[in-house]
C-alpha cells in the first residue's frame, strides 16, 4: 500500500515541483525542450537497448537456454521505456538511468534477490 501511495500522490507532487522549480528557473519554453529533448534521447535508448535485449533472448532460446539475464534485460528496458513516457526530470532520469546497460548490471543481484525472497515467501510461483 506504501508502494502506491508513493507512486500515484509523492512521486507525481514531486515532479510537479521540480517542473515549477525549473520552469521558473530556466524558462517555461526551456523546461519543455528539455523534457521534449529527454523523452526523445530515451526513445532512441530504449528502441536500441529493446532490440538489443530481444536478440539475446532469441540466442538464449535457440541455445536451449532460458532467457534469464535477456528477460531482466527486458524488465528493466520496459520501465525505463514506461518512466520516460511520463513528463518529469525525476521520472526522466531514473527512466534513463535503467536504459544504461551498467546500471541494469549492478541492479540484477537486487532483483534476483528480491524474487528468491517472494519464492521462498510463496508470493511468487513459476509454473513450468
Amino acid at each position: 500500500m506504501k508502494w502506491l501511495f508513493l507512486l500515484f500522490i509523492v512521486v507525481p507532487t514531486t515532479e510537479l515541483a521540480v517542473l515549477l522549480y525549473a520552469g521558473s528557473h530556466i524558462g517555461v519554453f526551456e523546461t519543455i525542450l528539455l523534457i521534449l529533448l529527454t523523452a526523445a534521447a530515451g526513445s532512441y535508448l530504449a528502441k536500441r537497448e529493446g532490440l538489443r535485449a530481444w536478440q539475446d533472448i532469441r540466442k538464449q532460446a535457440a541455445e536451449g537456454y532460458p532467457p534469464g539475464d535477456a528477460a531482466l534485460d527486458g524488465l528493466f528496458i520496459l520501465a525505463g521505456g514506461l518512466m520516460l513516457l511520463f513528463p518529469g526530470f525525476i521520472t526522466d532520469v531514473i527512466g534513463l538511468f535503467l536504459l544504461i546497460p551498467g546500471v541494469r548490471k549492478k541492479l540484477k543481484p537486487f532483483l534476483y534477490r528480491q524474487i528468491r525472497k517472494k519464492m521462498k515467501n510463496g508470493s511468487v510461483v513459476i509454473i513450468r
